[in-house]
């Protein structure tokens, strides 16, 4: 999964992103690796997956992971050069979903660009960046497109209709997922990775000790179909410099439920309608992966890798919790509980994995 975050300067994603960076440091299981200086790779942790390792005998656990993209605050007139932002923009066009950061906190240190905090007037200023700059990519494809639809080709021709029709939307203020993709041109939506198009996670960035998401934040992500969570990145970033012990007991003392890194990927999660299966067997490795919610084992098996799923013949299949109570697979073949399934099978939260296939 690979999420871009985006907000204001000083609204708090550059101490959300270093809480982030640290949290794929101190992965025991998962090599921490930074791609560019404001790319991070940081593995999703999954208690289920450790125990289903311990169970049946795993050489070790590969956790799945979430690329965060951190980009320069946005500020008005981006669009135009102002700022920094719009250089950075084209590196979140190919991501799966957008962490918007707006300031909800009241620390009177961080200045605010506007002077002023106002989380619904931040939001539009994003929000209107994006749209400008989804418009200036889409102005931009559709003088490619026309050449394409005057020779007759019947996707170019769909394309460029949906091109005019999304122009006009961005123009009139609407976001990208607002202007369904025609059956006709499948690929309209690939071809040009409009911004507004994607889900987004808004993170408030709250006072410290705080969980709330306030109201105002709350309504507008519901309004459009997004999600919403409340994080303190000070706080997060202050906690990410502790051992796991000092940061727990820190926690409780702010009354603290969870980490702002299990908020934000429980978000995402949520946002993307993702599931988590996993594959395991002796001496191999325990590796989990996600699938969006609906999918079949077939696409499963796409997952885990593309001549799987060529050669997919069926799958054996069992739910985490299951395996884990038969100490195995033995026990679980024993009991009757690890099924046989063929490629149209549903998959479930927690399903462990087994693909048979033909090379």
């Amino acid at each position: 999964m690979k999420v871009g975050i985006v907000g204001m300067p000083n609204a708090g994603k550059s101490s959300l992103f270093n809480a982030l960076t640290r949290a794929g440091a101190e992965a025991a299981n998962y090599p921490f690796t930074t791609i560019e200086p404001n790319v991070a790779v940081v593995p999703v942790q999954d208690e289920r997956l450790e125990r289903v390792a311990e169970t049946v005998g795993a050489s070790e656990l590969v956790h799945d992971t979430i690329d965060f993209h951190d980009i320069a605050g946005l500020v008005a007139g981006a669009h135009k050069g102002e700022g920094l932002g719009n250089q950075f923009l084209a590196n979140i066009r190919e991501t799966d979903a957008l962490i918007h950061v707006v300031r909800a906190h009241h620390d009177q240190n961080v200045i605010h660009p506007e002077g002023r905090v106002d989380p619904l007037a931040d939001i539009d200023t994003i929000e209107t960046e994006l749209i400008y700059a989804d418009l200036e990519q889409a102005e931009r494809r559709v003088d490619r497109v026309v050449r394409q639809a005057r020779g007759g080709e019947r996707a170019a021709v769909a394309e460029e209709r949906w091109l005019r029709e999304l122009i006009a939307a961005l123009q009139a203020g609407r976001p990208a997922r607002t202007v369904p993709v025609p059956a006709d041109a499948p690929d309209a939506l690939r071809n040009l990775h409009p911004l507004t198009a994607k889900p987004v996670l808004f993170v408030a960035n709250v006072d410290e000790g705080s969980e709330a998401v306030p109201p105002e934040i709350e309504e507008h992500a519901r309004a459009g179909g997004a999600v919403a969570v409340a994080v303190s990145s000070r706080l997060e970033a202050e906690l990410s410099e502790l051992d796991d012990e000092d940061a727990a007991a820190m926690r409780a003392d702010l009354g603290v439920a969870e980490t702002g890194l299990h908020r934000v990927v429980r978000g995402a999660f949520e946002l993307l309608d993702l599931l988590a299966f996993f594959t395991a067997g002796e001496a191999k490795p325990a590796q989990s992966w996600h699938l969006r919610r609906g999918l079949t084992a077939w696409h499963a098996a796409g997952e885990i890798h593309s001549d799987i799923q060529k050669g997919f013949v069926r799958a054996e299949v069992i739910g985490w919790d299951a395996l884990v109570d038969a100490g195995g697979y033995a026990g679980a073949r024993d009991r009757g509980t690890l099924r046989l399934e063929g490629r149209d099978y549903a998959m479930r939260d927690g399903d462990v994995l087994t693909v048979k296939f033909t090379p």
